[in-house]
């Protein structure tokens, strides 16, 4: 099993108390700090995805529930009406971010927040949050990673300029969060509200 690399201090921390626990007290001293790490490695974890063929779809770049699925004005960096689609993800989802489709990083912007629980509306707006905008051939898009009640630091790796492929890896949440993808508005949604999603596989719009 692969794991995302911002989960190896998570996962080495809690083996190690585990092993330093089970030295000094036992085994049933131990048995809490090897649940964590379990939970950790399970949280953490990174499957392999294969994206779906097609240059004019665009996929899911989280796992998680769809949340909002509708026509929204972006303020920050598009400043215009787009397709907005939100996907919560809880702690038992995969929590890796993919990119939506190929594109080039134009711009990535850190935005200091709030904490709300990321499934309410208002944590779009007022969540600390990672904004990356791509330039691609389908137009321009925006994917923010939300931060939220428990989920206090998005990873980005990418920088301006960066290539991306569909479905290629570029950061991930830490804990339950919140995605929110806008995709230019001609666009057609493939998904509904309720509708569970993968990562780098779920076709959730596409352009004609």
């Amino acid at each position: 099993m692969k794991f995302a690399p911002e989960g190896y201090p998570f996962i080495g921390f809690f083996a190690l108390a585990a092993f330093a626990a089970y030295a000094i007290a036992g085994s049933a001293a131990a048995l809490l700090f090897f649940i964590v790490t379990l939970f950790m490695a399970y949280f953490f974890r990174d499957p392999e995805r294969i994206a779906p063929e097609g240059d004019n779809i665009f996929v899911s770049p989280a796992d998680g529930k769809v949340i909002v699925a509708r026509i929204a004005r972006e303020e920050q960096l598009l400043k215009d009406e787009a397709v907005m689609i939100s996907i919560f993800m809880s702690p038992l989802n995969v929590h890796v971010n993919r990119a939506p489709c190929d594109g080039t990083v134009e711009q990535v912007v850190h935005t200091p927040g709030s904490f709300i629980s990321a499934f309410k509306p208002e944590a779009s707006l007022k969540n600390e949050n990672i904004a990356m905008l791509m330039n691609t051939k389908l137009g321009k898009v925006l994917v923010r990673q939300i931060a939220g009640f428990v989920a206090r630091r998005a990873v980005c790796r990418v920088r301006p300029g960066a290539e991306l492929k569909k479905g290629e890896r570029y950061g991930m949440i830490k804990f339950s969060s919140r995605l929110d993808i806008f995709l230019p508005k001609d666009t057609e949604i493939k998904v509904k509200l309720g509708d569970i999603v993968k990562a780098g596989e779920t076709v959730i719009a596409y352009r004609s």
